[in-house]
């Protein structure tokens, strides 16, 4: 459906496919030579274990083996932009090899900002867009680029000039849609809507995202017999869009029962986080069983000395390039980097990855019996696996907006640089279980912890989770989720 912050899960940003998603399925069948091919294969299954280091040292004996494979060539470009080393050129000679590979040439524009570069990088998107101008993920990049960029001209332009040709497809129209819509940009998402309605006039889809619209902006009134003719359906989008309808009409009885049918369904951890605040407002037992009693929430000490605190700062600082956050995200007035923080080369970041999986294996191994039924305590404890990995940089009475993490296990918060003063208490506080303030809901956050420099907090990933505004000054944390499982 569309926004995902306005559902409250938090995902991360657009950046380039894994190593897997671009070198291994996008470029079978390109050839390879048989000792290079063995290498390049050898790297994807290092990079799925999240052995960054010696995924790269494989893919660049594979080639040195042959120089002009394609799948070699994407590899090496990926795995250099993943562990945050110089990728555009390679990506660039990548491309030239496998020239309708699109992977390629979205990842080197992103390479090209990476280095400073954000304008070729537009420049690069442009001209893919207007040789394949129904290209959806090179319309939502080139978009996301030009708002964390802060660049002038409208960020949907390219999605206006490729839905006025003959042909545009479906799901470039609901790609605009969805840009409109996350954004909260209603009246914007309501005339792409009646764009796409003349050329798709029966689309049920349309029909739901009209739906989505008028129930997230509060325009449609009464909604119940439109919710009722796609009930049926059972679809995790128009599901969610009714249980926060449902909710901000003070119905959270059926609230919890639209989302009790989609528990022990992959969608279920989308589903989970509004279980809680139901179960909370109707004071149902289950709310202590799923949330903890006491919460499942730990804070640590992370180890880390002032010295090494203020090392991490100054090179964090230094990543966050972009002048503003992706409005997917729960970011407000600050910026976060773009790609698996973790798996930078650098020393300071290796060992602050070291000390990050010790603290998740104590706190894992602590966690109560195993629960089959439990969105935390199901899953198994002996694998650490970076799903994300970024930091943010917030400023002057930034924060974050309430959200969850659909696709991890465990997230939290390592607080690295803080303000001095941050204001009257809870200013600056981490605040767990609060709801989104547009819901409306009469529930207080269930824990809020005062943030400490060198302080890790865990908590689970289901669990609604923001950060209050401070007075002023920058409060720079590092975070990262842990996976459901390992790949």
């Amino acid at each position: 459906m569309a926004g995902e912050t306005s559902r409250g899960d938090d995902r991360r940003s657009p950046a380039p496919a894994g190593a897997s998603g671009v070198y291994r399925p996008a470029l079978q069948g390109c050839g390879a030579v048989s000792g290079a091919a063995a290498f390049v294969d050898r790297a994807a299954a290092l990079a799925r274990v999240q052995r960054m280091e010696e995924a790269l040292q494989a893919v660049e004996k594979a080639a040195r083996i042959a120089p002009n494979d394609p799948r070699a060539a994407a590899g090496l470009a990926q795995l250099n932009f993943e562990t945050w080393r110089p990728a555009a050129a390679l990506f660039e000679k990548a491309a030239h090899l496998a020239p309708q590979n699109f992977d390629l040439v979205r990842n080197h524009s992103l390479a090209l900002a990476a280095e400073g570069d954000i304008t070729a990088g537009v420049r690069k998107l442009e001209d893919a867009l207007s040789a394949a101008p129904f290209w959806v993920d090179g319309h939502r990049t080139l978009a996301a680029m030009r708002i964390t960029g802060a660049l002038d001209g409208a960020v949907d332009a390219s999605y206006a000039a490729a839905c006025g040709l003959s042909g545009a497809p479906l799901a470039l129209w609901m790609s605009w849609f969805q840009q409109n819509a996350t954004m909260k940009r209603w009246d914007g998402a309501r005339r792409v809507l009646e764009g796409a309605k003349g050329a798709f006039p029966a689309s049920r889809t349309l029909a739901m995202a009209a739906l989505y619209l008028d129930s997230e902006s509060g325009a449609g009134g009464d909604l119940n017999a439109r919710f009722r003719e796609f009930s049926a359906l059972s679809d995790p989008g128009v599901d969610l869009c009714e249980i926060r309808y449902r909710l901000r009409q003070s119905e959270p009885e059926a609230a919890a029962a639209i989302a009790q049918r989609h528990v022990g369904r992959p969608e279920a951890r989308a589903f989970w986080p509004y279980l809680s605040l139901c179960w909370r407002l109707t004071g149902d037992a289950r709310a202590l069983w799923l949330d903890g009693d006491p919460l499942y929430v730990a804070t640590v000490d992370s180890g880390m000395s002032a010295s090494e605190l203020a090392a991490l700062a100054a090179f964090l600082r230094g990543l966050h390039r972009m002048k503003a956050p992706y409005p997917e995200q729960s970011v407000r007035g600050g910026t976060q980097t773009d790609r698996q923080l973790l798996f930078h080369h650098d020393r300071r970041i290796q060992d602050l990855r070291a000390r990050m999986t010790a603290a998740v294996r104590r706190h894992a191994a602590a966690l109560p019996a195993m629960d089959s039924a439990h969105p935390l305590l199901s899953q198994r404890r002996d694998v650490v696996h970076f799903s994300g990995s970024w930091s943010v940089r917030l400023q002057d009475a930034g924060f974050h907006a309430p959200h969850t993490h659909v696709l991890g296990w465990l997230s939290s918060a390592l607080y690295v640089s803080l303000p001095p003063d941050m204001g009257p208490a809870p200013a600056g506080h981490l605040s767990l279980g609060a709801p989104p303030p547009e819901l409306g809901l009469p529930l207080a956050p269930c824990r809020r912890i005062d943030p400490k420099p060198g302080s890790l907090a865990l908590f689970p990933s289901t669990m609604w989770h923001s950060t209050e505004p401070f007075s002023s000054g920058e409060r720079l944390t590092v975070a990262f989720d842990i996976a459901l499982e390992r790949p």
